[in-house]
């Protein structure tokens, strides 16, 4: 199966034309998304589990598939890399609360993450998923995977402007750092 470059969504905000593929439904593996993100003009690597992986200045989203036959997922998870405070725990909490209830993804949970000598920083991950197992249409998979990723990167903006963080590069452009 094969994406039809013009059905792919651009991040400029133009009119975004539709999937072709397929009539019935599809099963999507890894060597659909790779066609996805190198037609949306990302760099990917694969990590030593074998995940796809968008890196960003700030943040790396992998696209991976778990599960068995019918029950398969896929998983669009993006690990936000700027340590919090810990003792700003709270004030974090509130700000992804208020994400997660304004929004339908990515939804945004934390992580307390350990250094090696002893100290403690709070990590952000947020996560989108599919029930793939089934088959579903293209162009609902393709459109998913874009509005994902650009949900991903929308919410490291709005965290740099909610928590006054230090923006990345200005000229910073989705996967320049691969």
């Amino acid at each position: 199966m094969t994406i039809d470059p013009s059905s792919i969504p651009n991040f400029g905000g133009q009119p975004q034309p539709q999937a072709e593929g397929p009539a019935g439904p599809v099963v999507p593996d890894q060597d659909l998304v790779k066609q996805l993100l190198e037609q949306m003009e990302l760099k990917y690597v694969i990590d030593d589990e074998g995940d796809l992986a968008a890196p960003w200045e700030e943040f790396r989203t992998y696209f991976m598939f778990r599960g068995e036959d019918d029950q398969q997922v896929f998983s669009v998870r993006t690990f936000y890399d700027r340590p919090l405070p810990v003792e700003e725990r709270s004030k974090v909490l509130d700000v992804i609360d208020d994400w997660n209830r304004r929004t339908l993804w990515p939804k945004v949970y934390t992580h307390l993450h350990e250094d090696e000598e002893g100290g403690a920083t709070i990590r952000l991950i947020g996560e989108a998923q599919m029930l793939i197992g089934s088959g579903v249409s293209l162009e609902h998979f393709v459109s998913s995977t874009v509005s994902w990723v650009r949900a991903a990167i929308e919410f490291d903006k709005w965290l740099v402007e909610q928590l006054g963080l230090e923006p990345a590069s200005d000229e910073e452009k989705p996967g320049d750092d691969a």
